[in-house]
């Protein structure tokens, strides 16, 4: 199962979460896949979503946060648009639109930011916002200070979470066709909470900006979790990287989070959902379809899932409540 684990490094300022995304990964990979209007995604896209789902996971439980935090990266190359989001459950979802054929080799340059143009965004969309109020959201270029362009997915939000936390952060991302994991490392506030939620005061971002790069046990650390390959990433298990990496330092570990206590795939999109909609098209324009196809085929615009009705489904969805054969479990 996909899971996630904490941990403190005792008596120090810092603080570190690890994720692994097996299952949930595997399924969104999978509802993409099956998809037969899009196919899967190509190899480059497919590692950049993922790197975003195991970053959004870690910024999601890195947070105080009772609504979905959506991360996205858009721009002007073949990938239009990437989104990543996570929900205070650990719930997961993600999606990316391409259009046009990208190198086996193609990296986020490539692919967001041909023209230096891409940007970065992070959304804190509140469960229980009020009429009229509108989500946070915090926006950085994908280049550097000179402006040279980022490479890498961690460097770009290594450098969000400079200026918008002014919180020294380092970022291990890597994913394949099976696993996606992200090792997070960062400096604590120097007080209160970090304003992703938009709540900080200038003192609280002078005095965190004032300790930028200064903290000799962030360093240390930070270096030691920059020595983790991409491989060791993907291939070795939770346990094992915390030891060869930090085997010096005193963790203070949490319960590791896994299961639907964890990091799990949800999508808001249902069979029940999709007949709902063909109800509302009516008989006649069902009626229409199924002469032209054979059947209705609905696919979620986010996760890729297909759904389809025959002639038969189609027809039980118009009948009377009480006429109506109960359904079978199995999506078709």
């Amino acid at each position: 199962m996909s899971e996630l684990h904490k941990f403190l490094f005792d008596g120090l300022p810092v603080r570190g979460m690890i994720v692994r995304l097996t299952d949930a990964w595997q399924e969104i990979l999978a509802r993409r896949a099956s998809n037969t209007a899009t196919g899967a995604y190509p190899p480059p896209v497919a590692e950049l979503l993922g790197e975003m789902t195991a970053a959004a996971t870690l910024m999601q439980a890195n947070i105080k946060f009772n609504g979905a935090l959506i991360l996205q990266i858009f721009g002007d190359g073949p990938v239009k648009v990437a989104v990543a989001e996570a929900k205070p459950d650990l719930s997961l979802r993600a999606t990316a639109k391409v259009i046009g054929d990208l190198p086996a080799d193609a990296r986020l340059p490539d692919m967001v930011n041909v023209n230096n143009k891409g940007r970065c965004a992070i959304t804190l969309d509140p469960k229980d916002k009020l009429p009229g109020a509108t989500p946070y959201q915090g926006v950085v270029p994908l280049f550097g200070d000179e402006g040279e362009k980022l490479g890498k997915l961690s460097d770009v939000l290594q450098h969000y979470m400079l200026q918008s936390e002014q919180l020294d952060t380092t970022l291990v991302l890597a994913a394949d066709d099976k696993v996606a994991a992200g090792l997070l490392i960062q400096r604590l506030p120097v007080k209160g909470e970090g304003n992703l939620e938009g709540t900080s005061d200038k003192d609280h971002d002078q005095a965190n900006e004032d300790q930028i790069g200064r903290n000799e046990d962030y360093n240390r650390i930070s270096i030691l979790a920059s020595s983790l390959t991409r491989d060791e990433l993907l291939t070795l298990d939770i346990e094992t990287i915390l030891r060869r990496l930090f085997w010096e330092e005193k963790l203070l570990r949490f319960e590791p989070q896994a299961g639907l206590l964890g990091p799990h795939f949800a999508c808001t999109c249902g069979r029940e959902r999709v007949a709902q909609m063909i109800r509302g098209l009516g008989v006649e324009e069902a009626e229409s379809i199924l002469a032209e196809r054979g059947d209705i085929e609905v696919g979620c615009d986010f996760c890729g899932k297909q759904y389809r009705f025959d002639a038969v489904d189609a027809a039980q969805l118009f009948k009377p409540l009480g006429d109506q054969i109960p359904g079978s479990p199995v999506v078709q």
